[in-house]
Protein backbone atom coordinates (compact mmCIF):
# COMPACT_ATOMS: atom_id res chain seq x y z
CA UNK A 1 0.00 0.00 0.00
CA UNK A 2 2.77 2.32 0.78
CA UNK A 3 4.30 1.73 -2.19
CA UNK A 4 1.48 2.18 -4.43
CA UNK A 5 0.91 5.65 -2.42
CA UNK A 6 4.64 6.52 -3.93
CA UNK A 7 4.29 5.64 -7.17
CA UNK A 8 0.22 7.45 -7.38
CA UNK A 9 2.42 10.78 -5.83
CA UNK A 10 5.26 10.23 -8.78
CA UNK A 11 2.66 9.63 -11.58
CA UNK A 12 0.63 12.57 -10.42
CA UNK A 13 3.79 14.48 -10.33
CA UNK A 14 4.54 13.87 -14.15
CA UNK A 15 1.06 14.09 -15.35
CA UNK A 16 1.32 17.70 -13.80
CA UNK A 17 4.37 18.20 -15.41
CA UNK A 18 3.43 17.04 -18.12
CA UNK A 19 0.26 18.94 -18.93
CA UNK A 20 2.09 22.24 -17.61
CA UNK A 21 4.75 21.81 -20.27
CA UNK A 22 1.62 20.88 -23.02
CA UNK A 23 -0.28 24.22 -22.14
CA UNK A 24 3.09 26.45 -21.91
CA UNK A 25 3.22 24.95 -25.87
CA UNK A 26 -0.02 25.72 -26.81
CA UNK A 27 -0.47 22.06 -27.14
CA UNK A 28 -3.42 21.66 -25.32
CA UNK A 29 -6.30 24.14 -24.13
CA UNK A 30 -7.19 23.17 -19.98
CA UNK A 31 -9.28 25.62 -17.89
CA UNK A 32 -5.74 25.86 -15.56
CA UNK A 33 -2.92 28.00 -16.46
CA UNK A 34 0.60 26.25 -16.32
CA UNK A 35 1.87 27.64 -13.15
CA UNK A 36 -1.23 25.68 -11.24
CA UNK A 37 0.09 22.18 -12.61
CA UNK A 38 3.57 23.26 -11.87
CA UNK A 39 2.24 23.76 -8.21
CA UNK A 40 0.46 20.31 -8.31
CA UNK A 41 3.79 18.94 -9.60
CA UNK A 42 5.63 20.73 -6.80
CA UNK A 43 3.06 19.27 -4.39
CA UNK A 44 3.21 15.98 -5.08
CA UNK A 45 6.97 15.51 -5.65
CA UNK A 46 7.34 16.99 -2.23
CA UNK A 47 4.55 14.86 -0.55
CA UNK A 48 6.95 11.80 -2.12
CA UNK A 49 10.30 12.65 -1.02
CA UNK A 50 8.24 13.21 2.74
CA UNK A 51 7.22 9.68 2.30
CA UNK A 52 10.62 8.29 1.21
CA UNK A 53 12.43 9.93 4.06
CA UNK A 54 13.49 7.94 7.12
CA UNK A 55 11.07 8.25 10.40
CA UNK A 56 13.20 11.03 12.13
CA UNK A 57 13.79 13.15 9.27
CA UNK A 58 10.59 12.99 7.82
CA UNK A 59 9.30 14.52 11.29
CA UNK A 60 11.84 17.17 11.10
CA UNK A 61 10.96 18.00 7.04
CA UNK A 62 7.13 18.06 8.27
CA UNK A 63 8.10 20.33 11.32
CA UNK A 64 10.44 22.58 8.71
CA UNK A 65 7.68 22.64 5.64
CA UNK A 66 4.66 23.35 8.29
CA UNK A 67 6.53 26.69 10.23
CA UNK A 68 7.71 27.46 6.46
CA UNK A 69 3.74 27.97 5.21
CA UNK A 70 2.72 29.31 8.65
CA UNK A 71 5.39 32.32 7.87
CA UNK A 72 4.37 32.64 4.45
CA UNK A 73 0.34 32.87 5.24
CA UNK A 74 1.83 35.18 7.97
CA UNK A 75 4.09 37.36 5.90
CA UNK A 76 1.50 37.44 2.79
CA UNK A 77 -1.33 38.31 5.67
CA UNK A 78 0.78 41.59 6.41
CA UNK A 79 1.94 42.16 3.16
CA UNK A 80 -1.59 42.45 1.83
CA UNK A 81 -2.96 44.20 4.74
CA UNK A 82 -0.68 46.97 5.05
CA UNK A 83 0.82 47.40 1.26
CA UNK A 84 -0.82 46.18 -1.49
CA UNK A 85 -4.39 47.46 0.39
CA UNK A 86 -3.43 50.41 0.69
CA UNK A 87 -2.25 50.65 -2.56
CA UNK A 88 -5.34 49.54 -4.07
CA UNK A 89 -7.25 51.68 -2.14
CA UNK A 90 -5.04 54.25 -3.12
CA UNK A 91 -5.45 53.74 -6.35
CA UNK A 92 -9.02 53.49 -6.78
CA UNK A 93 -9.56 56.19 -5.07
CA UNK A 94 -7.09 58.14 -7.39
CA UNK A 95 -8.89 56.67 -10.50
CA UNK A 96 -12.75 57.66 -9.22
CA UNK A 97 -11.24 61.53 -8.59
CA UNK A 98 -9.13 61.80 -12.12
CA UNK A 99 -11.00 64.03 -14.39
CA UNK A 100 -12.10 62.05 -17.47
CA UNK A 101 -11.21 63.32 -20.80
CA UNK A 102 -14.34 65.36 -22.19
CA UNK A 103 -15.26 65.08 -26.14
CA UNK A 104 -14.61 67.67 -27.61
CA UNK A 105 -14.92 68.78 -31.57
CA UNK A 106 -11.63 70.55 -33.02
CA UNK A 107 -10.85 72.39 -36.55
CA UNK A 108 -7.31 74.37 -37.48
CA UNK A 109 -6.82 77.05 -37.76
CA UNK A 110 -6.02 77.83 -41.49
CA UNK A 111 -4.95 81.20 -43.40
CA UNK A 112 -7.66 82.67 -46.19
CA UNK A 113 -7.38 85.14 -48.71
CA UNK A 114 -9.90 88.02 -47.69
CA UNK A 115 -10.51 91.03 -49.37
CA UNK A 116 -10.84 94.37 -47.23
CA UNK A 117 -14.64 95.01 -46.75
CA UNK A 118 -16.44 97.71 -45.56
CA UNK A 119 -19.76 96.96 -43.99
CA UNK A 120 -22.61 99.15 -43.16
CA UNK A 121 -26.86 99.46 -42.26
CA UNK A 122 -28.67 101.48 -45.15
CA UNK A 123 -31.32 101.45 -46.68
CA UNK A 124 -33.23 101.41 -50.31
CA UNK A 125 -34.04 104.81 -52.35
CA UNK A 126 -35.74 104.63 -55.37
CA UNK A 127 -34.09 105.75 -58.31
CA UNK A 128 -36.54 108.90 -58.95
CA UNK A 129 -40.01 108.98 -56.50
CA UNK A 130 -42.56 111.56 -56.13
CA UNK A 131 -45.71 112.19 -54.55
CA UNK A 132 -48.41 112.66 -57.33
CA UNK A 133 -50.14 115.89 -55.94
CA UNK A 134 -52.40 118.51 -57.91
CA UNK A 135 -50.93 121.91 -58.37
CA UNK A 136 -54.68 123.44 -58.09
CA UNK A 137 -57.35 122.49 -55.70
CA UNK A 138 -60.74 120.84 -57.06
CA UNK A 139 -62.76 118.19 -57.72
CA UNK A 140 -61.78 114.70 -58.88
CA UNK A 141 -63.39 114.29 -62.07
CA UNK A 142 -61.78 111.20 -63.32
CA UNK A 143 -59.41 108.51 -61.77
CA UNK A 144 -57.20 106.12 -64.38
CA UNK A 145 -55.28 104.26 -62.61
CA UNK A 146 -55.25 101.31 -59.52
CA UNK A 147 -53.22 101.02 -56.54
CA UNK A 148 -49.86 99.45 -57.39
CA UNK A 149 -50.03 100.25 -61.84
CA UNK A 150 -46.89 100.09 -63.54
CA UNK A 151 -47.29 103.24 -65.87
CA UNK A 152 -45.35 104.69 -68.45
CA UNK A 153 -44.04 108.22 -68.67
CA UNK A 154 -47.31 111.05 -69.67
CA UNK A 155 -49.97 108.37 -68.70
CA UNK A 156 -53.08 109.96 -67.40
CA UNK A 157 -53.76 109.61 -63.46
CA UNK A 158 -56.42 112.16 -62.51
CA UNK A 159 -58.50 114.44 -63.91
CA UNK A 160 -59.84 117.47 -61.81
CA UNK A 161 -62.94 119.00 -62.79
CA UNK A 162 -62.27 122.37 -64.93
CA UNK A 163 -65.76 123.19 -66.32
CA UNK A 164 -64.86 126.33 -65.16
CA UNK A 165 -61.66 126.74 -66.93
CA UNK A 166 -63.47 125.37 -69.70
CA UNK A 167 -65.74 128.06 -70.07
CA UNK A 168 -63.18 131.34 -69.14
CA UNK A 169 -61.03 129.29 -72.08
CA UNK A 170 -63.70 129.86 -74.54
CA UNK A 171 -64.58 133.47 -73.26
CA UNK A 172 -60.68 134.17 -73.47
CA UNK A 173 -60.51 132.31 -77.38
CA UNK A 174 -63.68 135.10 -77.88
CA UNK A 175 -61.95 137.94 -76.88
CA UNK A 176 -58.18 137.23 -78.53
CA UNK A 177 -60.37 136.65 -81.91
CA UNK A 178 -61.89 140.13 -81.43
CA UNK A 179 -58.45 141.37 -80.46
CA UNK A 180 -57.34 140.05 -83.80
CA UNK A 181 -59.91 141.78 -85.56
CA UNK A 182 -59.04 144.93 -83.79
CA UNK A 183 -55.87 144.60 -84.68
CA UNK A 184 -56.09 144.50 -88.44
CA UNK A 185 -58.59 147.19 -88.82
CA UNK A 186 -56.86 149.25 -87.19
CA UNK A 187 -53.19 147.96 -89.27
CA UNK A 188 -55.33 149.55 -92.22
CA UNK A 189 -56.67 152.49 -91.24
CA UNK A 190 -53.45 153.11 -90.29
CA UNK A 191 -51.64 152.57 -93.61
CA UNK A 192 -54.20 154.36 -95.09
CA UNK A 193 -53.21 157.50 -92.73
CA UNK A 194 -56.54 157.46 -91.35
CA UNK A 195 -55.34 156.63 -87.84
CA UNK A 196 -52.33 157.19 -85.83
CA UNK A 197 -50.00 154.79 -85.00
CA UNK A 198 -51.35 154.76 -81.13
CA UNK A 199 -54.13 153.20 -82.16
CA UNK A 200 -52.17 150.27 -83.61
CA UNK A 201 -49.85 150.14 -80.68
CA UNK A 202 -53.15 149.77 -78.22
CA UNK A 203 -54.60 147.03 -80.24
CA UNK A 204 -52.04 144.83 -80.20
CA UNK A 205 -51.72 145.09 -76.27
CA UNK A 206 -54.85 144.20 -76.23
CA UNK A 207 -53.99 141.25 -78.46
CA UNK A 208 -51.28 140.56 -76.71
CA UNK A 209 -53.24 140.52 -73.00
CA UNK A 210 -56.57 138.21 -74.58
CA UNK A 211 -53.31 135.79 -76.04
CA UNK A 212 -51.76 135.61 -72.37
CA UNK A 213 -55.04 135.34 -70.32
CA UNK A 214 -56.11 131.81 -73.68
CA UNK A 215 -52.60 130.70 -72.29
CA UNK A 216 -53.04 131.30 -68.41
CA UNK A 217 -56.44 129.40 -68.88
CA UNK A 218 -54.80 126.38 -70.78
CA UNK A 219 -52.01 125.65 -68.46
CA UNK A 220 -54.92 125.74 -65.29
CA UNK A 221 -56.21 123.57 -67.42
CA UNK A 222 -53.64 121.59 -67.81
CA UNK A 223 -52.45 121.78 -64.26
CA UNK A 224 -55.81 119.52 -63.58
CA UNK A 225 -55.14 116.93 -66.21
CA UNK A 226 -52.25 115.20 -63.95
CA UNK A 227 -50.02 112.81 -65.66
CA UNK A 228 -47.23 110.90 -64.78
CA UNK A 229 -43.40 112.46 -65.08
CA UNK A 230 -42.26 109.21 -65.36
CA UNK A 231 -42.20 105.70 -65.70
CA UNK A 232 -42.78 103.70 -62.48
CA UNK A 233 -44.69 102.34 -60.23
CA UNK A 234 -47.86 103.79 -58.30
CA UNK A 235 -48.75 103.61 -54.83
CA UNK A 236 -51.61 103.10 -53.15
CA UNK A 237 -54.57 105.56 -54.27
CA UNK A 238 -55.23 107.78 -51.32
CA UNK A 239 -58.80 109.66 -53.64
CA UNK A 240 -61.64 108.58 -54.61
CA UNK A 241 -63.78 109.71 -57.41
CA UNK A 242 -65.90 113.93 -56.67
CA UNK A 243 -63.24 114.31 -53.73
CA UNK A 244 -62.35 117.95 -53.13
CA UNK A 245 -58.48 117.81 -52.88
CA UNK A 246 -56.60 120.66 -52.23
CA UNK A 247 -53.06 122.18 -53.23
CA UNK A 248 -50.43 119.69 -52.26
CA UNK A 249 -52.57 116.52 -51.50
CA UNK A 250 -51.11 113.63 -52.07
CA UNK A 251 -52.92 111.60 -54.34
CA UNK A 252 -50.54 108.62 -54.46
CA UNK A 253 -47.02 108.21 -55.27
CA UNK A 254 -44.89 106.76 -58.43
CA UNK A 255 -41.85 105.44 -57.70
CA UNK A 256 -38.85 104.22 -60.49
CA UNK A 257 -37.68 100.45 -59.11
CA UNK A 258 -34.98 99.66 -61.52
CA UNK A 259 -32.42 100.62 -60.80
CA UNK A 260 -32.81 101.52 -57.29
CA UNK A 261 -30.34 103.25 -54.70
CA UNK A 262 -29.15 102.44 -51.35
CA UNK A 263 -27.98 105.10 -48.95
CA UNK A 264 -25.56 104.28 -46.20
CA UNK A 265 -23.23 105.89 -43.60
CA UNK A 266 -19.35 105.01 -43.56
CA UNK A 267 -16.87 106.18 -40.67
CA UNK A 268 -15.15 109.08 -41.93
CA UNK A 269 -11.99 107.08 -41.64
CA UNK A 270 -13.30 104.70 -44.43
CA UNK A 271 -12.75 107.79 -46.98
CA UNK A 272 -9.16 106.52 -47.03
CA UNK A 273 -10.13 103.44 -49.20
CA UNK A 274 -14.26 103.84 -50.51
CA UNK A 275 -14.28 105.05 -53.63
CA UNK A 276 -16.88 105.80 -56.19
CA UNK A 277 -16.82 102.22 -58.65
CA UNK A 278 -16.66 100.05 -55.93
CA UNK A 279 -17.92 96.82 -56.27
CA UNK A 280 -20.85 96.31 -53.76
CA UNK A 281 -22.77 93.61 -52.00
CA UNK A 282 -26.39 93.82 -50.77
CA UNK A 283 -28.81 91.56 -48.64
CA UNK A 284 -32.15 92.41 -47.59
CA UNK A 285 -34.11 90.65 -45.12
CA UNK A 286 -37.76 90.85 -47.14
CA UNK A 287 -35.44 88.14 -49.62
CA UNK A 288 -33.52 85.60 -47.75
CA UNK A 289 -30.75 84.12 -49.77
CA UNK A 290 -30.30 86.54 -52.29
CA UNK A 291 -27.44 88.73 -52.84
CA UNK A 292 -27.66 91.87 -55.08
CA UNK A 293 -24.07 93.40 -56.82
CA UNK A 294 -24.00 96.84 -57.68
CA UNK A 295 -21.15 99.20 -57.77
CA UNK A 296 -20.85 102.86 -55.22
CA UNK A 297 -22.20 105.69 -57.21
CA UNK A 298 -21.45 108.62 -55.10
CA UNK A 299 -20.20 109.85 -51.84
CA UNK A 300 -20.85 113.09 -49.87
CA UNK A 301 -19.51 116.05 -49.92
CA UNK A 302 -19.49 117.05 -46.18
CA UNK A 303 -18.85 114.60 -43.02
CA UNK A 304 -21.86 114.92 -40.59
CA UNK A 305 -20.48 116.65 -37.46
CA UNK A 306 -22.65 114.60 -35.27
CA UNK A 307 -21.65 111.06 -35.91
CA UNK A 308 -18.63 111.65 -37.47
CA UNK A 309 -20.23 109.50 -41.25
CA UNK A 310 -20.30 110.06 -44.10
CA UNK A 311 -23.11 109.19 -46.84
CA UNK A 312 -22.42 106.95 -49.80
CA UNK A 313 -24.77 105.61 -52.76
CA UNK A 314 -24.99 102.67 -54.55
CA UNK A 315 -27.01 101.56 -57.32
CA UNK A 316 -28.21 98.28 -58.02
CA UNK A 317 -29.97 96.57 -61.27
CA UNK A 318 -33.57 95.71 -59.76
CA UNK A 319 -35.54 94.14 -62.71
CA UNK A 320 -38.07 91.65 -60.82
CA UNK A 321 -39.00 94.91 -58.95
CA UNK A 322 -38.70 92.96 -55.82
CA UNK A 323 -36.67 95.73 -53.96
CA UNK A 324 -38.44 98.55 -52.49
CA UNK A 325 -37.68 102.18 -51.22
CA UNK A 326 -38.13 102.08 -47.38
CA UNK A 327 -35.94 98.28 -47.07
CA UNK A 328 -33.49 97.86 -44.68
CA UNK A 329 -29.98 96.55 -46.07
CA UNK A 330 -27.07 95.04 -45.28
CA UNK A 331 -24.34 96.67 -47.60
CA UNK A 332 -20.75 95.20 -48.28
CA UNK A 333 -18.29 97.38 -49.66
CA UNK A 334 -15.16 95.76 -51.31
CA UNK A 335 -12.27 98.76 -50.98
CA UNK A 336 -9.31 96.52 -51.72
CA UNK A 337 -7.44 93.30 -52.97
CA UNK A 338 -7.18 90.37 -50.59
CA UNK A 339 -4.82 89.65 -48.13
CA UNK A 340 -4.01 86.29 -46.17
CA UNK A 341 -5.89 86.48 -42.94
CA UNK A 342 -5.64 83.74 -39.97
CA UNK A 343 -9.43 82.36 -39.36
CA UNK A 344 -11.23 80.09 -36.82
CA UNK A 345 -14.91 79.49 -37.22
CA UNK A 346 -17.13 81.46 -35.27
CA UNK A 347 -17.69 78.36 -32.61
CA UNK A 348 -14.47 77.73 -31.54
CA UNK A 349 -14.43 81.62 -29.88
CA UNK A 350 -15.54 82.07 -26.27
CA UNK A 351 -16.53 85.59 -25.88
CA UNK A 352 -16.38 87.39 -21.95
CA UNK A 353 -15.98 90.65 -19.99
CA UNK A 354 -11.98 89.80 -19.25
CA UNK A 355 -11.50 89.02 -22.88
CA UNK A 356 -11.71 86.80 -25.95
CA UNK A 357 -10.55 83.16 -25.74
CA UNK A 358 -10.16 79.84 -27.42
CA UNK A 359 -8.78 76.34 -26.11
CA UNK A 360 -6.12 75.24 -28.08
CA UNK A 361 -5.54 71.05 -28.09
CA UNK A 362 -1.66 70.73 -27.19
CA UNK A 363 0.38 66.89 -26.17
CA UNK A 364 -0.06 66.68 -22.55
CA UNK A 365 3.21 66.88 -20.75
CA UNK A 366 4.85 64.21 -19.40
CA UNK A 367 5.66 63.88 -15.52
CA UNK A 368 9.13 64.03 -14.19
CA UNK A 369 10.61 60.35 -14.03
CA UNK A 370 8.11 58.48 -16.61
CA UNK A 371 8.21 58.09 -20.45
CA UNK A 372 6.23 60.71 -22.26
CA UNK A 373 3.41 58.80 -23.76
CA UNK A 374 2.97 57.33 -20.10
CA UNK A 375 2.88 60.38 -18.89
CA UNK A 376 0.75 62.23 -21.15
CA UNK A 377 -2.05 59.54 -20.28
CA UNK A 378 -1.40 59.70 -16.98
CA UNK A 379 -1.77 63.40 -17.23
CA UNK A 380 -4.85 63.49 -19.71
CA UNK A 381 -6.80 60.71 -17.46
CA UNK A 382 -7.03 58.29 -20.47
CA UNK A 383 -5.75 57.10 -23.38
CA UNK A 384 -5.49 60.16 -25.70
CA UNK A 385 -2.60 62.25 -24.20
CA UNK A 386 -4.18 65.51 -24.95
CA UNK A 387 -5.21 68.52 -22.76
CA UNK A 388 -6.51 71.83 -23.88
CA UNK A 389 -4.96 75.46 -22.79
CA UNK A 390 -7.06 78.62 -22.74
CA UNK A 391 -5.66 81.10 -24.99
CA UNK A 392 -6.22 85.12 -25.41
CA UNK A 393 -7.12 86.24 -28.84
CA UNK A 394 -7.57 89.55 -30.40
CA UNK A 395 -10.28 88.68 -33.16
CA UNK A 396 -10.99 90.69 -36.06
CA UNK A 397 -13.75 90.79 -38.73
CA UNK A 398 -16.37 88.14 -39.14
CA UNK A 399 -17.32 86.56 -42.63
CA UNK A 400 -19.95 84.36 -42.57
CA UNK A 401 -19.27 81.52 -39.95
CA UNK A 402 -15.81 82.03 -40.00
CA UNK A 403 -14.12 84.92 -37.82
CA UNK A 404 -10.05 86.60 -38.12
CA UNK A 405 -7.83 85.98 -35.60
CA UNK A 406 -5.29 88.67 -35.19
CA UNK A 407 -3.82 87.35 -32.40
CA UNK A 408 -3.25 84.65 -29.81
CA UNK A 409 -3.37 81.51 -32.48
CA UNK A 410 -0.72 80.36 -35.24
CA UNK A 411 -2.12 78.67 -38.29
CA UNK A 412 -2.28 75.19 -38.07
CA UNK A 413 -3.31 74.81 -34.55
CA UNK A 414 -6.41 72.65 -32.84
CA UNK A 415 -9.00 75.10 -31.88
CA UNK A 416 -11.82 73.13 -30.06
CA UNK A 417 -15.18 74.58 -31.95
CA UNK A 418 -17.49 72.14 -29.53
CA UNK A 419 -17.65 71.10 -26.32
CA UNK A 420 -16.12 74.21 -24.81
CA UNK A 421 -18.76 74.16 -21.84
CA UNK A 422 -17.03 71.35 -19.59
CA UNK A 423 -13.82 73.00 -20.31
CA UNK A 424 -10.71 74.44 -17.95
CA UNK A 425 -7.13 75.28 -18.59
CA UNK A 426 -5.20 72.12 -18.74
CA UNK A 427 -8.60 69.76 -18.79
CA UNK A 428 -7.79 66.58 -20.55
CA UNK A 429 -9.75 65.89 -23.64
CA UNK A 430 -10.64 63.08 -26.27
CA UNK A 431 -11.26 64.65 -30.50
CA UNK A 432 -14.90 63.33 -31.66
CA UNK A 433 -13.93 62.41 -35.05
CA UNK A 434 -17.36 62.40 -36.44
CA UNK A 435 -17.01 66.59 -36.62
CA UNK A 436 -19.51 69.26 -35.74
CA UNK A 437 -22.87 70.08 -36.77
CA UNK A 438 -22.94 72.20 -40.17
CA UNK A 439 -23.58 75.66 -39.55
CA UNK A 440 -26.91 77.41 -40.29
CA UNK A 441 -28.16 77.90 -43.74
CA UNK A 442 -28.81 81.52 -42.66
CA UNK A 443 -26.88 82.99 -39.68
CA UNK A 444 -29.19 84.36 -37.04
CA UNK A 445 -28.96 88.28 -36.49
CA UNK A 446 -28.34 89.14 -32.38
Amino acid sequence: MRRLTNWLLLLLALAAAALGAAEQLAAIRTPLPPPAFGVIAAVCAGLLVIRILPSRARRAVVLAVALAVIVALTGGLAYFQFVFKPNMIKGAISAASAPKPTSVVVEAARIEKWPPQLTAIGTLRAYQGVAIAPQVGGVVAAIHFESGDDVEAGAPLVDIDDSVEQADLANGLAQLKNANVTLERAKTLNAGGNAPQSTVDAAIAARDSAAATVQHTRAVIAQKAIKAPFAGRLGLRNVDLGQYVPVGASLTTLQRLDPIYVDFPAPEEALASLAVGDEATMTVDALPGRSFTGRVMAIDARVSAESRNVFARAQFANPDRKLLPGMFANVTVTTGASADVLTLPRTAIVYSLYGDTVFVVEPAPAPSGQAPAAGAQAAAGGASGLIVERRFVRVGATRGERVAIEEGIKAGERAVTAGQIKLQANSPVAIDESGALPPPAQTPKP
